[in-house]
C-alpha cells in the first residue's frame, strides 16, 4: 500500500518537474528544476504517509434484522503498547424503523489471562425532539458511541476479547442491522 502512493506521488511530482520545466521567459535559457527537491518530497511521503494506523473495528451483521439475546457478536483485538491511551467505541447501525431511543447492552471485555469483565451499558440513540443521532442514510442510521467517558489505557499487552450482548425486554430486538466495537489509539 505505501510503496503504491509513492509511486503515484513520485510520478506526480515529476510530471509537476517536467511542467515547470522549459524556456525561462527573463533569460531565454532552459529552466531546470533540481532533482533533491522531488527526491526530497518522496522521502517525507514515505516516512510520514506509511505510519501505522492503530485502529481495530468489527462490525457483525445481525441475522435478518432481529438481534436475539442468545446472538453474542464476538471479537478480539490485539494490543501492543500498554502505555498509550486508546477511545472505545461501540458502532451500532439501525434501521429508521427502530422503535426504541436507546438501546441497553451487556459488553463483555477479557484482559490477556483474566476472565471476562461485563458493563451494563445504555446508549442514547436519538430523541423526539432531534432525531436520530449519527449518520443517516435514506432509511438506515449507523453511530459510534463512545463506550467510556475517556480514554484508557490497557494494562498489558496482548490479545483483548469482546462480547457485546442486547439486554432490551424485546427479544429479539428488530430493526437493528449490526453491532461491533472501534478501538483507536489516541494521538
Amino acid at each position: 500500500m505505501c510503496f503504491n502512493n509513492l509511486f503515484h506521488f513520485y510520478m506526480h511530482q515529476l510530471k509537476a518537474v517536467k511542467k515547470i520545466s522549459g524556456i525561462n521567459h527573463l533569460t531565454g535559457s532552459p529552466k531546470q528544476v533540481p532533482g533533491m527537491v522531488s527526491i526530497c518530497f518522496c522521502i517525507i511521503f514515505f516516512i510520514t504517509g506509511c505510519r501505522q494506523i492503530d485502529l481495530y473495528e468489527k462490525n457483525t451483521s445481525i441475522p435478518n434484522y432481529s438481534w436475539s439475546t442468545s446472538f453474542i457478536p464476538q471479537g478480539s483485538f490485539e494490543i501492543k503498547d500498554s502505555s498509550s491511551f486508546f477511545n472505545i467505541y461501540v458502532v451500532l447501525r439501525h434501521t429508521d424503523a427502530y422503535k426504541y431511543n436507546n438501546i441497553w447492552l451487556n459488553v463483555g471485555l477479557q484482559s490477556p489471562g483474566d476472565s471476562m469483565y461485563y458493563q451494563k451499558v445504555e446508549l442514547t440513540l436519538g430523541s423526539d425532539a432531534s432525531g436520530w443521532e449519527g449518520v443517516g442514510m435514506n432509511d438506515i442510521w449507523e453511530l459510534r458511541k463512545p463506550l467510556t467517558d475517556r480514554p484508557r489505557r490497557f494494562i498489558k499487552p496482548g490479545t483483548y476479547h469482546y462480547s457485546i450482548q442486547q439486554i432490551m425486554r424485546d427479544d429479539p430486538l428488530p430493526h437493528v442491522m449490526s453491532v461491533g466495537l472501534r478501538v483507536q489509539k489516541m494521538n
